[in-house]
């Protein structure tokens, strides 16, 4: 490329080099643009593990980048998870149009991206420790060897406190270390604007930034990891100082096809009679129900807490995957509702409420 030379020479030798690097490859390559299937690992910004002389090489396979991958839960009566329903059993809609369902898989197994956000502000003063230590115990129990997770805090700000690993007691170390921290000082509980610290301003983002922390995790953490991915938010759901708006945390999550949990945990006697009242119930509801998860209210209950915990695992463990090709593939960046309905009767479906049509929308 730095110099001329002669035209048929140089074809020769490009032809020649085509050759030598198609013999070095290590099998067929896929021509076009893909992405890995469900099934593949999800991507870790984790410093790689040292190999081990015997491990075999894992195999990606890669499909068009197209196809929707949708996960979702199924309940019947008093809201037990179902196990046992069919391709057969099931009927998929796009924008109201029939679909055909490419690949069903009962009881999804695929490895499994997580994130838990622990609420650090004044509001989770006295039930802390019961967090810390039922999402540690939850990790334990949840987590294989191909599943990540990560660790986020949230209060005055938003901090990483473990990035993704696999790593049990690494995770378990960044929970121990979180600690509450207010607008007035790290440790010092307290409501912003009651002398603790300044009401949150444009610009000044002080208090509890949950919908700032719902979106950074969605888009710097899970945007382009691909297969499982979910969320486990422990808070009271009041926010004060984000400058995410509730809606636009929504759309971050749906757009990193990541379903949310919200476990509502506080302590009742933290608002006492005060004017600021409490509001987050509606709102983490919708959140949870646009992404296709639930909310568990435990109030300060640490057994309620660990049978929420348990709850979602059981979830994880029962969720189905499904794959098709949109009958409209243009990559236009809108919402596109989907909906999955179930013949059997009395079969209530859990999953998100749709996805945007972007370039990335199989992870």
């Amino acid at each position: 490329m730095k110099s001329v030379f002669h035209p048929l020479r140089a074809a020769a030798v490009l032809l020649t080099a085509g050759m030598v690097a198609a013999l070095m490859l290590p099998g067929p390559c896929a021509m076009g643009q893909i992405i890995d299937t469900p099934d593949a690992p999800p991507v870790s910004a984790a410093p790689p593990m040292p190999a081990h002389v015997n491990e075999k090489p894992v195999t990606t396979l890669k499909v068009n980048v197209d196809l929707v991958n949708f996960y979702f839960t199924a309940r019947g009566k008093h809201g037990k998870l179902i196990d046992d329903l069919t391709r057969e059993d099931c009927a998929l809609y796009e924008n109201k149009q029939p679909q055909k369902i490419k690949t069903w898989t009962a009881n999804a197994n695929q490895p499994l991206t997580l994130g838990i956000l622990l609420d650090t502000s004044g509001s989770q003063q006295d039930v802390l420790p019961l967090e810390k230590q039922s999402a540690a115990e939850f990790l334990r129990d949840v987590l294989r060897p191909k599943d990540q997770a990560f660790v986020l805090t949230f209060d005055v700000d938003v901090n990483l406190a473990q990035d993704f690993t696999n790593d049990i007691p690494l995770l378990d170390h960044a929970l121990q270390q979180a600690q509450i921290n207010t607008a007035g000082g790290g440790g010092s509980a307290g409501i912003p604007g009651l002398g603790q610290g300044p009401v949150p301003t444009v610009g000044d983002s002080r208090g509890t930034v949950l919908y700032d922390a719902v979106a950074q995790a969605a888009n710097d953490k899970l945007r382009e990891q691909t297969g499982r991915k979910a969320l486990i938010l422990l808070t009271d759901g009041e926010d004060l100082g984000s400058a995410t708006k509730p809606l636009q945390a929504i759309a971050d999550a749906q757009k990193a096809n990541t379903i949310v949990y919200v476990i509502l945990i506080a302590d009742p006697g933290f608002y006492g009679d005060s004017t600021f009242g409490y509001t987050g119930d509606a709102q983490m509801r919708r959140l949870a129900e646009a992404t296709g998860g639930t909310v568990i209210n435990v109030g300060d209950n640490g057994a309620k807490l660990t049978a929420a915990f348990e709850e979602i695992a059981r979830e994880l463990r029962t969720q189905y995957a499904v794959s098709y090709t949109p009958a409209d593939r243009t990559m236009d960046g809108k919402f596109r509702k989907v909906k999955i309905v179930c013949q059997r009767p009395g079969v209530k479906i859990d999953a998100r409420e749709g996805y945007y049509a972007l370039p990335t929308m199989g992870n």
